[in-house]
This record gives structure tokens, sequence and C-alpha cells, in this order.
């Protein structure tokens, strides 16, 4: 097992004692050690998406595991909040909202599934590495407005917590849905020049098997 694949595990077993964190009934002091457990949990699990990759190749350690966990440990990650959120805060996120996003994350799965089974790749767009910050923000913004609605900051200037979690996770329903799209028009140019490639090969193919049948 070497290191980044060691880091992606911990982002998996990360998962379950976020759940319990955000569930459970122990933490009962009001100051909040509890919304703040679960954020710091959660942005160290997020941090860890990209340090495991960048581990694998500066090392030479891309491995086949690694490959299959990484993108898995990113959508478990993901699931397992927005649906633990529609419990935790549901005036912040409908289940709706959970659904379209998590939508979103296996939409964008299948169509690389479908891409390399086909012989290329779709590579992650500047909108969804934005659309990762975005994720980070509302998750952590949602954890925090359950317990402060406002921090104050000096005198009379207030931090408004609950209104940038509202804002954060509307924005990122909006992104979820704009990447999706990016993602099925890059996979679908890719998809549709090899259909072609393809149709034009075999016609090639079937015009040369004409040509060499020889007349009777």
């Amino acid at each position: 097992m070497n290191l980044p694949n060691s880091i992606t595990l911990s982002r998996i077993f990360s998962i379950p004692l976020l759940i319990w964190i955000l569930s459970t009934n122990r933490f009962h002091s009001v100051d909040g050690e509890k919304e703040l457990l679960a954020s710091a949990l959660f942005i160290a699990a997020s941090i860890t998406d990209g340090i495991d990759g960048y581990l694998a190749r500066k090392r030479g350690q891309i491995t086949t595991m690694g490959i299959l966990l990484d993108p898995l440990a990113d959508k478990l990650l993901i699931a397992a909040a927005f649906i633990t959120l529609v419990q935790f805060n549901p005036s912040l996120v409908p289940a709706w909202m959970a659904v379209v996003i998590i939508g979103r994350e296996f939409l964008v799965s299948g169509l690389r599934s479908i891409a390399a089974s086909e012989g290329f790749t779709i590579e992650a767009s500047e909108l969804g590495k934005f659309k990762m910050l975005v994720q980070i923000v509302s998750v952590v913004a949602v954890i925090l407005a359950r317990r402060w609605k406002e921090w104050p900051v000096y005198g009379h200037y207030v931090f408004p917590v609950e209104t940038i979690a509202r804002v954060a996770i509307w924005f990122m329903v909006f992104l979820s849905l704009v990447s999706a799209i990016d993602y099925f028009a890059a996979f679908w140019s890719k998809i549709d020049r090899r259909v072609v490639k393809r149709r034009r090969r075999a016609f090639i193919l079937s015009r040369r098997r004409k040509r060499d049948v020889p007349v009777a």
C-alpha cells in the first residue's frame, strides 16, 4: 500500500466518522463543538483529494487501485455529506438539492466509464475544479449555519453565516447542472467523432471487400 492510496483510504474511512458526528446526540454543548468538528473533518478530507493525486503523479505511483479508489472516495464523500445535511439542516438543504448534486456525480462517473470503454478520456474542466471549491464552502457553511446565523466580527459588523450558506448551496446546484452539461457536451463531441471515424472505416473496408470479390 503506497502513500497516495493510504491517503485515499483515509478519506474513505473519514466518511462514516463524518456521518456519525453530524447524526449523533452525544454533543450537547452550546459552544458548537459538533459543527466545528464536522467542518474541520470535511475540510481535511476534501484537501486529501488533491494531495493523493499530486503525490501519485510526482512519485510515479499511479496504480489500478488508486484509479479505482480516488473517484470512489470523492463520490462517497459528497453523497454522504449532502444526504446527511438533508437531515442535519433541512431548511437549507432540501432533498431535491441533494438529488441534483449527487445525480451530477453519478452522471459524470457514468460518462467517464463509457468514455474509457471507447478508448478516450474526459479531462476535468476548470469549471469542475471550481465546483469542488464551492462544494467545500457550501457544505461547511451549511454545517455551521445550523448553530450560528451570524458571527460577530468587529463592533456592529457581523459575518452572515446563514446567508453565505444559502447562497453557496444554490450556487452549488447551479454549478452542478452547468458542469454536468459541460461534461456531457465534451463527451458527446468525442463520442460523435469516434462514431463517424468508425463508420468511415467500416465503409472503406466494405468497399475494399467488394473490389476484392472475383466476378463470376
